[in-house]
């Protein structure tokens, strides 16, 4: 059962401000919570194996590999600044 200093630790935890309408509804909702999960422990789960997702899917992939659409030496000519094969850029720092 949720009491009244259990809900303001809670939203003292959340940063909530509540007032007096607000925690009597939010105690009676959040009794109503708990005591569903409590109507939830009855329920007979012999045998049934745990979940390890929520769903069967599966990602489906593309096989990871390189593809080269432009001639690299090229690329490195065209860029405005080289040196040695590399390609030279402004410091960042």
């Amino acid at each position: 059962m949720l009491t009244k200093k259990d809900l303001e630790k809670l939203a003292e935890l959340s940063r909530m401000e509540l007032n007096g309408k607000e925690e009597e509804k939010l105690l009676k909702d959040l009794g109503k919570i708990l005591d569903y999960f409590e109507k939830l422990k009855e329920v007979n789960t012999e045998g049934v194996s745990p979940m390890t997702g929520g769903t069967e899917s599966e990602n489906v992939l593309r096989e990871d590999g390189g593809s080269s659409n432009i001639d690299k030496n090229k690329a490195i000519e065209a860029f405005p600044e080289n040196s040695g094969g590399f390609l030279r850029v402004p410091p960042v720092f």
